[in-house]
């Protein structure tokens, strides 16, 4: 695991939202799911484009949909931990957008879990690839690693 990059510090992310963590979260073993990270993710990313273009992302054109997603975990959360997401862009593409995503607990400098999270445009009536809208692109552009 050598090659692993190291955990991205809140320093990293430029773009934090607030998710605070529910009592549904937790499984069995008394900590967060591991699938309910991947909501974290959803939640901040769409809630952030929302506010960032002040648009309903919904109702726009072309929409984003998540093609691909994964998840590095690095410490347990667990409800009633308050998640700080932050967002940074690790690539932006014509039709697409790969974001970076760190979930910090409170005030926490280390990361819990590192996400990746991709977001292709499509039509929203044929479901055909198609560009990013500008609103999106503009927004996404301000993210660090995307300038």
């Amino acid at each position: 695991m050598a090659d692993r990059a190291p955990p991205p510090t809140r320093a990293d992310f430029r773009m934090v939202r607030r998710i605070p963590t529910r009592w549904m979260d937790n499984d069995h073993y008394g900590h967060v799911n591991n699938v309910t990270y991947y909501s974290y993710f959803d939640t901040a990313v769409n809630g952030w484009l929302m506010e960032a273009t002040a648009t309903d992302i919904r109702e726009l054109p072309a929409i984003g949909i998540v093609a691909e997603t994964s998840c590095r975990f690095l410490q347990e959360l667990s409800f009633p931990d308050e998640i700080h997401a932050g967002l940074a862009c690790e690539k932006l593409g014509t039709s697409s957008v790969i974001y970076r995503v760190g979930l910090f607990r409170g005030d926490d400098n280390g990361a819990c879990a590192v996400g990746r999270f991709v977001h292709v445009y499509i039509d929203a009536v044929t479901r055909q690839v198609v560009a990013m809208p500008e609103a999106i692109r503009t927004a996404v552009a301000g993210l660090p690693g995307c300038a």
